[in-house]
């Protein structure tokens, strides 16, 4: 049985809050004396976990705490958790551009690696150069580099700019160059964070295309890393959950993000819309305004909804006069800032003499089909005197699939206005 290409033992990486470096002189002489009788740091048996949303009492935090897993030759792997989870710390590791404090990495082959827009990138080298400089790094021959070169700018699609320097990129067009050197030039191992969400849609496409070919046609490993938990069902055979610095859950990717659907639904389904873009001042002038935001759907969880489901929401509404003519809508828009749906009032008619106190508004859609992805919604209340309240993509929410299938496009698009607390019946207008 051959040895693992990515061997990883009780690996552990700690920050000192606020701080450059590893903190006062006083602690490095601190931690100077210990080492010198042979004993352990002082520091990392103080480190608290990595819980961004909550304050500590120590200024050391560990972003990664005994981290244990081993990857074959030619896996493809998925590394999915919230933001801040330790992610990308884990990735700079194995890409060897910090330090684990704790533990080892094994690492058998060449790393290439696409962590960021830019990285690895000289901004004042053109496109040209830097693949060089890139595939130079790797330890390629120039002419290796030549003979990869036509594929690699074919594939970034740069042909007209690759003569001019990298730093009058669009960050679409830097992402594009960048993985196109790092799947197309000679190394082992390619680890991708989240960068890929800056390419279009049909550019994702392509990578995710690319991965899975050179993981089963040229044995690469891939690590990638993605919110998108369509992507990593599609390429990935092996999913890593990490949560808080931790690992949660390590096994098929279903199973994983199954795993990680069920601890986010702790997550409160209710956003509080109250100061949202606004003051106390400006709440207080307004006659009505959105106070909440909560989805419908029973089976959701943490604001991501499985492909199939129906859609709804429940807006929590506060007229504080009595209002004489009143129009509320809410716009779905895609991760391009395209509005898809939207319902509104004035498509049926006007909610009329309405009087003051909160008000329940539930948006329904029962067979509106939505591809696997981020959504935004917007909202919006009209009076006869304009505008009462505009939150513009106030808040997102994903569908996803928790399975490999077919994805049908042949529904029919429909959505339909429930009411509540006399709030009249509305039907709702989808743009195809």
């Amino acid at each position: 049985m051959s040895s693992p290409v990515i061997k990883v033992e009780n690996l552990s990486k700690q920050y000192r809050l606020g701080q450059v470096g590893t903190g006062s002189l006083s602690h490095d002489i601190n931690r100077l004396w210990h080492r010198a009788r042979g004993k352990e740091d002082p520091y990392l048996k103080i480190g608290e976990e990595n819980k961004r949303d909550t304050k500590g009492s120590s200024d050391y935090v560990w972003a990664l705490k005994d981290i244990n897993f081993d990857i074959e030759q030619g896996d493809r792997v998925g590394i999915i958790g919230r933001n801040g989870a330790g992610k990308s710390t884990l990735l700079k590791i194995l890409s060897r551009t910090t330090s684990p404090t704790t533990g080892s990495v094994k690492i058998k082959g060449r790393v290439a690696s696409l962590l960021e827009v830019g990285t690895g990138f000289h901004p004042d080298l053109s496109g040209r150069d830097n693949i060089f400089l890139n595939g130079a790094i790797l330890g390629m021959s120039k002419r290796d580099i030549k003979s990869r070169f036509d594929e690699i700018v074919d594939f970034a699609g740069v042909e007209r700019y690759i003569d001019t320097p990298v730093k009058r990129y669009s960050s679409g067009m830097y992402v594009r160059l960048a993985f196109a050197v790092a799947a197309h030039l000679e190394s082992d191992i390619l680890i991708v964070d989240e960068v890929l969400a800056v390419g279009d849609a049909e550019f994702q496409k392509k990578c995710l295309g690319k991965m899975g070919e050179v993981s089963k046609g040229q044995g690469k490993t891939v690590l990638f890393v993605s919110h998108n938990m369509e992507a990593i069902l599609r390429l990935c055979q092996k999913c890593l959950y990490l949560h808080n610095g931790a690992i949660k859950c390590i096994g098929s990717p279903s199973i994983t993000i199954e795993n990680y659907l069920k601890t986010s639904k702790k997550q409160d389904l209710t956003i509080n819309l109250s100061l949202i873009n606004r003051t106390s001042e400006i709440i207080l002038q307004k006659r009505a305004y959105f106070q909440t935001i909560s989805l419908g759907n029973i089976d959701s969880e943490a604001w991501t909804i499985k492909y199939g489901n129906p859609i709804s929401f429940e807006l929590g509404v506060l007229l504080r006069d009595n209002i004489q003519s009143l129009e509320i809508g809410l716009a779905i828009y895609n991760n391009n800032d395209f509005e898809i749906a939207s319902s509104l009032s004035s498509d049926a008619e006007k909610i009329e003499n309405l009087i003051s106190g909160n008000h329940v508004i539930t948006y329904s859609f029962p067979e509106l089909v939505l591809l696997p992805g981020t959504y935004k919604i917007g909202l919006g209340i009209r009076s006869e005197r304009g505008f009462e309240d505009y939150l513009p993509q106030v808040c997102q929410f994903e569908i996803i699939v928790s399975e490999y299938s077919a994805v049908d496009h042949t529904n029919t698009r429909k959505g339909v206005l429930v009411p509540k607390n006399q709030i009249t019946i509305e039907p709702s207008k989808i743009h195809d």
